[in-house]
């Protein structure tokens, strides 16, 4: 090989090596997630994480459920009444009551909701309902749907869900 022929090929090489490299770096596969991690890792639910680590409920949702958790955002969490945040921060059982009212026992992803009230983790009904696209817990709407999770999924919604009085 001449000299010439040596450098080019040291190039192909080179070139070759790096495209290897970058792709690699794109073939790794994360690992897999619950949906207390799904939420942990999701910076515009950190209200709901700490909510959630406050009320006791992270272990739960990292356990095997299936569960459908409907996820209010930091901003909708701005919208609830500093009183009743208040509230929530110093009473845990219903800070845990207005949480679980968000969790569904079993996996519902967007496509398989059916218009229809459904019971929540913590007791009371919710009415569900999908428009085209659109699906609707109560007076929310999803804004992010199907966040796959190992033992469920998240959907992410512009409100936070407050129950009916026991």
């Amino acid at each position: 090989m001449t000299s010439a022929q040596l450098m080019h090929f040291s190039r192909r090489a080179a070139l070759a090596t790096a495209v290897l490299v970058a792709l690699s770096g794109c073939a790794t596969v994360s690992a897999p997630v619950t949906v207390a991690d799904t939420v942990a890792k999701t910076p515009s639910l950190s209200t709901l994480n700490g909510l959630i680590a406050s009320a006791g409920l992270t272990a739960t949702l990292q356990s095997a459920g299936p569960f459908t958790l409907f996820a209010p955002t930091n901003d909708a969490f701005k919208a609830v009444p500093a009183k009743t945040m208040e509230a929530l921060a110093k009473n845990p059982a219903m800070l845990k009551d207005v949480l679980t009212y968000h969790v569904i026992a079993g996996k519902v992803m967007a496509k398989d909701v059916k218009n229809s009230n459904v019971k929540t983790v913590n007791g009371a009904n919710v009415a569900v309902s999908k428009a085209g696209e659109f699906v609707t817990i109560e007076n929310a709407m999803t804004t992010t749907a199907d966040i796959a999770a190992t033992n469920g999924v998240v959907h992410i919604i512009d409100n936070v869900l407050i129950p009916p009085a026991k």
